[in-house]
C-alpha cells in the first residue's frame, strides 16, 4: 500500500507498507522533509513495524515519538504527519494529481442558485458523472449566507437586510454567516471525491484542501495560515472562512467552499449581521471590524487579478481544464433554487 500526505505549509511524507495478519509490515517512510540524525528514519520505520493496522494516527505518532533518538529534529513534518500518511495508505487515499480537474467560472448568479449548484455538482462528482471541480463564484447581488444549523433570527437583522437589499439564504454546510457583495468577495467551491481526504480527520481535511490557497496567497505577498477549525488568517486578521459538507450518493464526495474578503463594508455588515459578543471574544478581538483584513488592502491587486492568480496557482500544481455547468446540471440547480434554497421553509428551518 502507498500513501502520501503533504503537510499544509510543510513537506511531503510518503509511506509504503504491507499488512499481514492485521499488522503493519515492511514499512518504509520517505519524503522531501528534513530529519536529523540520519538513523532517525530507520527508528521511525521500526516504530511502525508490527503496529495493529487499525491504530489511529495519534497512537502511531506516539509510537514514533517514543522511538526517536535523543535530540531528533524533524523539520517540515512531524510524527503526527507520518501517522496521517499511514492512515491514508491504509485507506487507499487518492492524490490531487490522480484526477483531471475541471474549472467552472461563469457569470454572476443569484445566491439561491449558488447554493443549489454546490449541492448538484457535488452529487455529480459523488456519482462519478463529473470530474473533481474547482468552481469560482460570481455574485449578482449582496447576500448573507447562514450556516445549515444557525438560527435565522439570531444571525440576521431583517430590517438591516431589507435596508441594504441583501438576500438571505441558507447553505447545506455548517459554520457561520457570510456577508458578501459583488466585487468585494471571492468565493470558490471544491467538489471532490471523498478518497482525496481519506485517512484525514475532519479538521485536517480543511487545511489539506486549502493548502494550495496558502501558496497562492504567499506568491501575492500575503503570509497566511490555517487557523483551526476553518479560518484562513494573517497577522492583520482573518481573510477567509471555509465550510464543508459530506455528500452520499452512489459514492461519497466532499463539498468544500471558501469565502474570502477582497474588500468589505464593515459598517454595512454590522448593520445586517447580529454578531454577538461571545463570538467576538473567542477570536480575541473587541470589534467585528477588526476581525477581517481584506485582500485588497494587503495586495493592492484588482479582484480579477487575485482570482486569475488563484486559478493559475491551482492549474500549475494540479492541472485544470476549463469547463462549464452542463444544461442538465443547471436545470436541476434552477429547480432546487426555487423549491429548496429560495423557500422560506428552508431558510428559516432553524428559526
Amino acid at each position: 500500500m502507498h500513501g502520501e500526505y503533504k503537510v499544509p505549509g510543510g513537506k511531503l511524507v510518503v509511506i509504503d507498507l504491507d499488512v499481514r495478519e492485521g499488522a503493519l509490515r515492511d514499512v518504509r517512510v520517505a519524503g522531501d522533509f528534513f530529519l536529523e540524525p540520519d538513523d532517525a528514519l530507520l527508528a521511525i520505520d521500526r516504530a511502525l513495524e508490527g503496529a495493529p493496522a487499525d491504530t489511529e494516527a495519534p497512537a502511531l505518532a506516539a509510537r514514533i515519538e517514543a522511538a526517536l533518538p535523543p535530540g531528533t529534529v524533524m523539520f517540515g513534518f512531524s510524527a503526527e504527519a507520518v501517522g496521517v500518511a499511514v492512515r491514508r495508505a491504509l485507506a487507499q487515499a487518492t492524490d490531487w494529481n490522480d484526477y483531471d480537474w475541471q474549472l467552472v467560472h461563469e457569470g454572476p448568479q443569484p445566491p439561491e442558485l449558488h447554493m443549489a449548484l454546490d449541492e448538484v455538482l457535488t452529487a455529480e462528482v459523488a456519482a462519478g458523472c463529473r470530474p473533481p471541480t474547482l468552481r469560482v463564484w460570481e455574485w449578482d447581488r449582496p447576500a448573507v449566507i447562514i450556516g445549515s444549523f444557525q438560527s435565522l433570527r439570531n444571525e440576521v437583522d431583517p430590517a438591516g437586510a431589507e435596508r441594504h437589499g441583501v438576500t438571505v439564504v441558507r447553505r447545506v454546510s455548517g459554520g457561520g454567516a457570510m456577508f458578501v457583495e459583488p466585487g468585494n468577495t471571492i468565493t470558490y467551491s471544491l467538489h471532490v471525491p471523498e478518497s482525496l481526504v481519506s485517512g484525514l480527520s475532519f479538521a485536517d481535511s480543511y487545511a489539506y484542501l486549502d493548502d494550495w490557497v496558502l501558496g497562492a496567497l504567499g506568491d501575492m505577498g500575503i503570509t497566511a495560515w490555517y487557523q483551526p477549525l476553518n479560518d484562513i488568517a494573517t497577522e492583520s486578521g482573518k481573510i477567509a472562512g471555509a465550510a464543508q459538507k459530506r455528500v452520499v450518493s452512489d459514492d461519497h464526495a466532499v463539498l468544500h467552499h471558501v469565502t474570502m474578503a477582497y474588500d468589505i463594508d464593515a459598517d454595512k455588515m454590522l448593520d445586517v449581521l447580529r454578531i454577538g459578543r461571545e463570538k467576538l471574544s473567542d477570536k480575541g478581538t473587541k470589534s467585528a471590524k477588526k476581525r477581517v483584513d481584506p485582500i485588497r488592502r494587503q495586495t493592492g491587486l484588482p479582484r480579477v487579478t487575485v482570482i486569475e492568480r488563484l486559478i493559475a496557482s491551482f492549474r500549475e500544481r494540479y492541472g485544470l481544464t476549463d469547463g462549464k455547468v452542463t444544461d442538465e446540471e443547471l436545470a436541476r440547480a434552477q429547480t432546487l433554487a426555487v423549491e429548496k434554497f429560495g423557500s422560506p421553509e428552508w431558510t428559516a428551518r432553524v428559526p
